[in-house]
């Protein structure tokens, strides 16, 4: 079983999420590139789980380019790792203030893992900063 722990997370406010499954960590995409829905008034108080601000990213920004490339990205790792019997892997991904675009991310990651590889993964799902948020799915 390959277990992901996939983190949105705030570069100002905790940092990279640390590894503690002792492999020294995975990958951390850095999502501070992609328009900040939260400049916007109506955004500013809702995450990346909310309809309005994934609408705003997936139509306003280069998000969908990004995910698509972070897609092919983890897959080639997912298929090695589970090809060599590898435990753990993590997914990390920041933005400024671990609420809007880091959130959409690791959202979306989890659904794109979920779809490709319906077994021999647990996902744990972790927002740093919007623990509300959290969930686990085996």
């Amino acid at each position: 079983m390959l277990h992901i722990d996939i983190h949105s997370f705030s570069y100002k406010k905790g940092g990279i999420p640390k590894d503690n499954t002792g492999n020294g960590g995975g990958f951390t995409f850095d999502c501070r590139g992609i328009l900040n829905p939260g400049r916007v008034e109506e955004y500013k108080s809702q995450t990346g789980n909310d309809i309005g601000v994934q609408e705003f990213l997936e139509t306003q920004t280069e998000m969908p380019k990004f995910l698509e490339l972070v897609e092919n990205l983890v897959s080639i790792n997912i298929d090695n790792y589970l090809a060599r019997g590898f435990e753990n892997l993590q997914i990390n991904f920041g933005c400024t203030g671990g609420q809007h675009r880091s959130v959409y991310s690791a959202i979306k990651i989890a659904e794109f893992i979920r779809e490709k590889y319906p077994e021999g993964i647990e996902i744990n799902l972790h927002h740093d900063e919007q623990h509300h948020l959290n969930i686990s799915n085996k």
